[in-house]
């Protein structure tokens, strides 16, 4: 009698094949929400973590899933500043704009002060007989002293003459009582060309003028550098026609512009200002 082969009953299984993908979405949507979360508060350990986290997952093919927790919440930053609001929103406080009426304020005491160093100044010049190579002008924001290169130079160089040199330090002194003052140091020239061994051009000749004037302004120890600056025009901003003698001398100049700050504080203010409206 031959014996009957019994055939075990193996139990069919389901197709798993799509457990694959179903555990790498759960993986990317794990790490949208983790970068979500870290967006929501800054802090340098916890991204360090995050992308030491994230290398380990891709690199080495397993899931953040099947990883052990690496990523841990950092001290919550309001807690470091003492219970006060974040730092974006503490650092919005301290920089917060000055109202209408603080402008208002700071820009009468801009023309008060313009008006003190203007009379000084003029009274510097009526003292030492310079009202031929000097004069002051102001409006609103600026002070804008005009000194002839006579009074500074020798004709076609930059180095700053004796009674040159005397002006520059007297002007300097006159502003360390100004220090919410910038000034800008520009120089001119008529239209006669110029190319010698030291200069090139009207161009080089008027920067160099302009540098070696504020050189001896920053002698004084008192003044912030941060506040200056030297710029050259060459011959392209005349105040008199070139025709004639007296009108190239009077293009001829250097000219030292005095502004309050506050000028800076209202383009700062707009730039914030168009900022916020860019992000809503």
């Amino acid at each position: 009698m031959s014996k009957k082969r019994r055939h075990e009953e193996h139990e069919e299984h389901v197709d798993e094949s799509w457990l694959v993908p179903y555990a790498d979405i759960l993986t990317l949507l794990l790490a949208l929400f983790i970068v979500l979360y870290s967006m929501n508060s800054v802090d340098q350990k916890k991204f360090e973590e995050l992308s030491q986290a994230f290398s380990i997952a891709f690199s080495s093919g397993q899931s953040v899933l099947d990883m052990p927790s690496i990523v841990e919440r950092g001290p919550d930053i309001r807690t470091e500043l003492g219970g006060k609001e974040d730092a974006t929103e503490q650092g919005m406080t301290e920089k917060e704009p000055l109202s209408e009426a603080e402008m208002e304020q700071v820009i009468e005491q801009s023309k008060t002060e313009l008006n003190e160093l203007k009379q000084q100044i003029d009274q510097y010049i009526a003292d030492n007989g310079l009202t031929t190579s000097l004069e002051t002008s102001l409006n609103m924001s600026q002070l804008l002293i005009t000194i002839r290169d006579n009074a500074l130079f020798n004709s076609a160089e930059a180095t700053v003459n004796r009674e040159g040199q005397e002006l520059a330090v007297s002007i300097a002194e006159m502003l360390e009582n100004y220090p919410d003052f910038n000034i800008e140091i520009a120089g001119h020239t008529d239209n006669s060309p110029i190319s010698t061994a030291q200069f090139r051009s009207n161009w080089d000749l008027s920067v160099m003028r302009a540098v070696r004037f504020m050189d001896i302004m920053l002698e004084n120890d008192a003044l912030d550098p941060k506040r200056f600056s030297a710029i050259g025009y060459g011959e392209h901003h005349p105040v008199a026609s070139n025709d004639t003698a007296e009108g190239k001398a009077k293009n001829r100049r250097v000219e030292v512009s005095i502004v309050h700050n506050y000028v800076d504080m209202v383009k700062q203010q707009s730039l914030s200002v168009n900022e916020q409206q860019a992000s809503n």
